[in-house]
């Protein structure tokens, strides 16, 4: 299983009020859930910098992981970076 960090940046017209987003986050969470059943939703991050939202999935299907992050850009209204991540150990070993 891969792990794979998406970066969001979600639109400044994507929301009206701040409470829009709360709404917003559980479409995106149920459509995954639903469209993309290969994917292993770990956990998200509100970050301060260039991006809003870090999240981190697991997968063996790199096209389960294409899914959701258009899942995220279109019903999320963002834009989105997705990154394979290896951990740090198993980069050493590699070297």
């Amino acid at each position: 299983m891969q792990t794979y960090i998406i970066m969001s940046k979600i639109s400044p017209d994507a929301l009206s009020q701040p409470d829009d987003f709360k709404q917003m986050a559980a479409t995106v969470k149920e459509k995954i859930k639903t469209e993309c059943p290969d994917v292993n939703w770990k956990d998200s991050y509100a970050v301060k910098g260039e991006y809003d939202v870090v999240d981190i999935l697991e997968s063996k299907d790199p096209g389960q992981v294409d899914k959701a992050s258009m899942i995220i850009r279109s019903y999320g209204r963002s834009d989105t970076v997705t990154m394979l991540a290896t951990p740090w150990k198993e980069f050493l070993k590699l070297l």
